[in-house]
């Protein structure tokens, strides 16, 4: 539900994302506190906090948020090409465009046995961190969270591994609310970076 009090949480979430990279679950919790709202204020829905970001970025980091983008995108591409046997996919804010260089990347493994993209990190000796986290249908998955260089940002950029059965596969593709596809796989992602690349 689209109300001025929604908009303004919305609003004051979206400036806690850009700037300080905040997750936007925790960002409209703190937006509730930082506006002096009581706690078991209703939380505006994501669509709402998407557009309130895109509006921020528009407004305040139009010059310098598409490189910041681009570099994420293609530091998620080198981890797919890593990571390709067990048919991974980029979702969250990398993928839909709302990312800046405070953003992490969040790639959805879909594996035969859960055990084996950890197995493939510890052979090619990657120092991760084993997480549980909410998936995409609000069930809990194991996350390996590792922190990777990027040379186009001159710094480090957390990298979250969730790995979910290969059934979870089927229903991940469908198109969100708005009609978009909620992840790509690498063939996507080399489609939107030449996209962009032709843009500017």
């Amino acid at each position: 539900m689209e109300t001025a009090l929604a908009t303004e949480i919305a609003s004051t979430a979206a400036r806690l994302v850009v700037e300080e990279g905040l997750e936007w679950g925790p960002a409209k919790r703190r937006a509730v506190k930082q506006l002096g709202l009581p706690a078991r204020t209703p939380l505006p829905d994501n669509d709402l906090v998407e557009d309130a970001v895109r509006e921020y970025i528009g407004l305040f980091c139009a010059d310098t948020q598409p490189a910041e983008l681009r570099a994420l995108r293609e530091l998620a591409l080198v981890w797919m090409e890593r990571m390709a046997q067990f048919r991974p996919y980029l979702a969250g804010a990398v993928w839909h465009g709302t990312a800046t260089r405070l953003s992490d990347i969040y790639l959805q493994l879909f594996c035969d046995d859960c055990k084996s993209a950890e197995i493939a990190l510890i052979d090619h000796h990657v120092d991760y961190e084993p997480r549980t986290v909410t998936g995409f249908r609000g069930e809990s998955v194991e996350a390996l969270s590792l922190s990777s260089f990027s040379q186009a940002l001159g710094e480090n950029v957390g990298v979250h591994l969730m790995v979910y059965d290969l059934d979870d596969l089927r229903g991940a593709l469908k198109p969100d609310a708005r009609g978009r596809t909620p992840r790509g796989d690498a063939k996507a992602v080399r489609q939107v970076l030449a996209d962009t690349a032709a843009i500017s």
